[in-house]
């Protein structure tokens, strides 16, 4: 259901912080022209902690929107309050997203159990397909892989997971316990191909904010069985996927992105502009990948 090139979408900001709807338009206006098959509003690379209820629903109905029907819509719409997500996730459904991305509950660290009620609850309060996103380096918390089971089995709607703990071991075991129906994400660009090659469907990209095109190319290569090609764009772009977290998501691909003049360079404190040291680092690669003239 869920396979190939997500984009994990940017929420441009106006100069007086709101947000940027005309950039919004634009923005996915390019992601379908490079042939993405969705996007993940309102998700980390959203900004989606310092969004209100408001402009988080806002944000995803803009997406259903200015998409069209040409690109499937996956709402970030996870808590860390089962009660805020499963809003959240139903005022999704309304808007008419196509799925949901569902984070771990992060700073309270439940326990398995809770993790598995937590995405249970949600799931029995929406028709929306889900993707869990584990992602233990913000989270503090891992979904186990048996707890990954159990929620596919029990609840017809958990149709996949974005993995981003860094673990091809981790793809290799979801791939067997699970089989080919449940679809694993990469949520990390630079793992891309390698969770590929032990069984990932794709990617949740940050980097496809960028380079869409780019990494729809790679992604559909290695689907295809041209893992040649796919591993040359691979390592062209290996830089570009690095030094996209030089700091803190999203805060470099928004500077890029401003660097390219797509968007304004704005952020929601706590997040601030990157330093003069890491701007000129990243420049410089954004320019040896030919992302920059």
């Amino acid at each position: 259901m869920f396979i190939g090139t997500y984009t994990a979408i940017v929420t441009p900001f106006k100069e007086d912080g709101s947000v940027d709807e005309q950039a919004f338009q634009n923005i996915i206006a390019e992601q379908i022209r490079a042939g993405v098959d969705g996007i993940v509003p309102v998700g980390t690379t959203g900004e989606s902690p310092t969004l209100s209820y408001e402009e988080h629903i806002r944000v995803i109905e803009l997406s259903v929107k200015f998409a069209k029907g040409k690109i499937k819509i996956v709402a970030g719409s996870g808590a860390n309050s089962t009660k805020e997500a499963i809003y959240l996730t139903q005022e999704s459904e309304k808007v008419g997203a196509d799925g949901s991305l569902q984070v771990a509950p992060y700073y309270n660290k439940p326990t398995q159990e809770g993790l598995f009620q937590h995405f249970k609850s949600i799931a029995e309060a929406t028709k929306l397909p889900i993707i869990l996103y584990n992602i233990p380096g913000r989270c503090g918390v891992e979904i186990g892989i048996d707890t990954v089971e159990r929620l596919s089995k029990e609840c017809p709607n958990i149709v996949g997971i974005k993995e981003a703990g860094g673990s091809c071991d981790r793809v290799s075991q979801i791939r067997l316990r699970l089989g080919k129906k449940f679809n694993i994400l990469s949520g990390d660009d630079s793992l891309t191909i390698p969770f590929m090659s032990v069984g990932a469907d794709g990617v949740i990209s940050v980097a496809s904010n960028i380079i869409p095109k780019e990494v729809v190319k790679m992604v559909k290569a290695f689907l295809n069985g041209d893992s040649k090609t796919a591993t040359k764009l691979h390592l062209k772009y290996y830089p570009l996927f690095k030094d996209l977290f030089i700091e803190t998501n999203p805060i470099p691909i928004k500077a890029a992105m401003a660097m390219e003049g797509k968007i304004k360079e704005v952020y929601r404190l706590p997040l601030t502009s990157m330093s003069p040291k890491n701007r000129e680092i990243l420049k410089a690669t954004l320019l040896n990948c030919g992302v920059l003239k």
